[in-house]
């Protein structure tokens, strides 16, 4: 069997979580490969409304196995906590998730670095949302990090040395620090980890494969905010892009099938860094409030944009994206014109492929297509739409050259309009 790969293609915030949730009964698995806490997915359905940070979004399909895979970064205190909510209103966890045993750990001073390491730089910051993310990531790459696996071994010895290591750091940067009550939550979410299952997690799928289970790979943040591929310095620290998915999960590339590229009708983004397409006017504004454009784990607002289609390509390139799924429709509902940047004009030159450095000079291109001016969110069939909306989306395949199979109408489960899966 072949696995799907599902994949933000923008800055992150495109809506994995709700399309996972509404791919998931079609799959026996869905696992996560790589990211941490710093990602969260958003879903909405039956009136509820849930945020997923590192818990995979199949796992309100209660007879779907889901694993967090050893791509992933893994902060115990805050997977306790999501965890124990999730238990609270009534989906029971320990039956049906999984957590690979190479997944490193999210120590308390991680985020104590994070925090010290974007105070060094002053408004050179990246925008971290101090998770601890990027110190842990550093660990794992220097072969200095712990494992989910090293609970099981050894652990009190091995998490003292890291934990010296990193004070060492903390006070050469003189950034002032309590560990009190970070270490206490944190060895209780230690010992709640020791509940779950602990596995070989590229044996488990790859026997799931040959078994013939079907499997869904969920990806956080986006394409952009890839370490290798993204708009750096301004990035995360894993590999976002469909090959992450691989290395995240212990898949050979010939296990890849489907690839499921997400975007939203326009942009957005959190935190610093290059985004040629954003407005700083009342549009901006008006995206921002009609998408309710804040953060699902900072409550940041997000700089918003008109989409980039420039970016988009160069995603889809990179992803080797087979089906388009396309967010939030909805908020341009009520706009007469709508905006799509076709292009980038650097100095006296136009050019329509995505630079070496995006930082400074680039001005998007853009095209002007007629707003479809009609509420679209009780809509439930293709037929339904409007002529407008319909170019809209003809315009965008005929840009990317990948057909747009799913169309987004709003947060919840049932407002989702599938067009051509096939």
């Amino acid at each position: 069997m072949k696995v799907d790969v599902l994949l933000g293609l923008q800055w992150g915030d495109e809506g994995k979580g709700k399309v996972v949730d509404v791919l998931t009964p079609g799959y026996d698995v869905v696992a996560r490969f790589q990211g941490g806490p710093n990602a969260g997915h958003t879903l909405e359905f039956e009136g509820q409304k849930y945020v997923l940070r590192s818990i995979p979004s199949g796992i309100f399909q209660g007879d779907k196995i889901n694993i967090i895979g050893n791509g992933v970064v893994l902060d115990p205190a805050l997977f306790k906590a999501e965890a124990e909510s999730l238990e609270a209103s009534g989906h029971n966890l320990k039956e049906r998730l999984h957590i690979s045993k190479k997944a490193h750990l999210i120590m308390p001073t991680h985020r104590l670095l994070d925090a010290a390491y974007e105070a060094a730089k002053g408004d050179a910051k990246v925008g971290t949302t101090g998770k601890g993310i990027g110190p842990t990531y550093t660990d794992k790459v220097s072969r200095n990090g712990l494992r989910v696996g090293d609970i099981l071994h050894d652990f009190e010895g091995r998490y003292q040395a890291a934990k010296q290591r990193h004070l060492r750091i903390l006070d050469g940067l003189h950034y002032p620090y309590d560990l009190t009550q970070l270490e206490k939550s944190w060895f209780e979410g230690i010992e709640y980890l020791k509940q779950f299952s602990l596995v070989d997690s590229e044996h488990e799928l790859n026997r799931l494969l040959d078994s013939g289970k079907t499997v869904l790979c969920e990806g956080a943040q986006g394409t952009m905010l890839d370490v290798d591929f993204g708009s750096y310095p301004f990035v995360t620290s894993s590999s976002t892009v469909c090959a992450g998915a691989c290395t995240g999960l212990g898949i050979a590339p010939n296990r890849i099938g489907e690839v499921y590229g997400i975007f939203k009708a326009y942009c957005t983004r959190v935190g610093a860094g290059p985004f040629p397409t954003e407005l700083f006017d009342d549009t901006g504004d008006r995206i921002c409030t009609l998408g309710h454009e804040f953060g699902s784990v900072t409550g940041r607002k997000r700089r918003c944009g008109w989409i980039d289609l420039v970016a988009l390509r160069y995603a889809i390139m990179i992803d080797g994206v087979t089906k388009l799924i396309m967010m939030k429709s909805d908020v341009l509902d009520t706009f007469s014109t709508i905006k799509a940047c076709v292009a980038y004009r650097v100095g006296d030159r136009e050019i329509d492929y995505y630079p070496y450095d995006i930082n400074d000079g680039i001005e998007p291109v853009y095209v002007e297509l007629p707003g479809w001016e009609t509420e679209m969110t009780g809509m439930h069939t293709e037929d339904e739409f409007p002529e407008e909306f319909n170019a809209y989306l003809s315009f965008l395949e005929e840009q990317l050259g990948v057909p747009i199979c799913i169309v987004s109408l709003g947060p919840d489960r049932g407002q989702t309009i599938e067009r051509y899966i096939g």
